[in-house]
């Protein structure tokens, strides 16, 4: 079955509805979010994409990142992906948004206007293994320097927002790279 994405401009507006292999192969700007859950530590769950992924796959990311079909709120998108890759659902809040594009494996071409969602949860996930090989908690400070020493392993858009994510959630948890204020 085709899957179809929601294709943008600059300013994320609406201009039409791409096939979504075709709009990675054509490097088309898209809507898409990333959805960065963290625990009561401080720790962010990370999953390893599967293997068998269209692009990207192998590579550790942030909990949960897709796109939302044509017609669906970009936030309800974020809570179905997050039940369909990783076995729960919890609040969640959109804190900023970003443009980027970046050539992948399979001769396709991110390029997304990417809505970035913060949530917390408790617990241990239940992901589906179609879409993650892996999954892990950790902490900021850990995640922040293996990035640093091996981004091969990371996936670009969790590289480049990362910054952002600590900076964030800092402000608003009082937590800094893993430590209690």
């Amino acid at each position: 079955m085709e899957e179809h994405v929601i294709l943008v401009d600059a300013a994320d507006q609406e201009i039409g509805i791409g096939e979504k292999i075709q709009t990675h192969q054509e490097g088309k700007l898209h809507r898409a979010f990333s959805v960065f859950v963290f625990n009561s530590r401080g720790q962010l769950l990370l999953q390893k994409r599967a293997q068998s992924k269209y692009h990207s796959g192998g590579l550790w990311s942030n909990t949960c990142c897709s796109h939302p079909r044509p017609e669906e709120p970009t936030e309800k998108a974020a809570h179905r992906r997050l039940k369909e890759e990783m076995g729960f659902d919890c609040a969640l809040y959109e804190i900023f948004s970003f443009t980027y594009k970046v050539k992948c494996d399979n001769d396709l071409t991110e390029h997304e206007f990417d809505h970035v969602f913060l949530g917390t949860f408790e617990g241990e996930p239940t992901p589906s293994p179609q879409e993650v090989d892996e999954w892990k908690w950790i902490d900021l400070a850990e995640l922040r320097q293996d990035v640093r020493e091996h981004p091969e392993r990371y996936t670009y858009w969790l590289r480049i927002s990362m910054d952002e994510i600590v900076s964030h959630f800092d402000q608003e948890c009082g937590i800094s790279e893993g430590r209690s204020r």
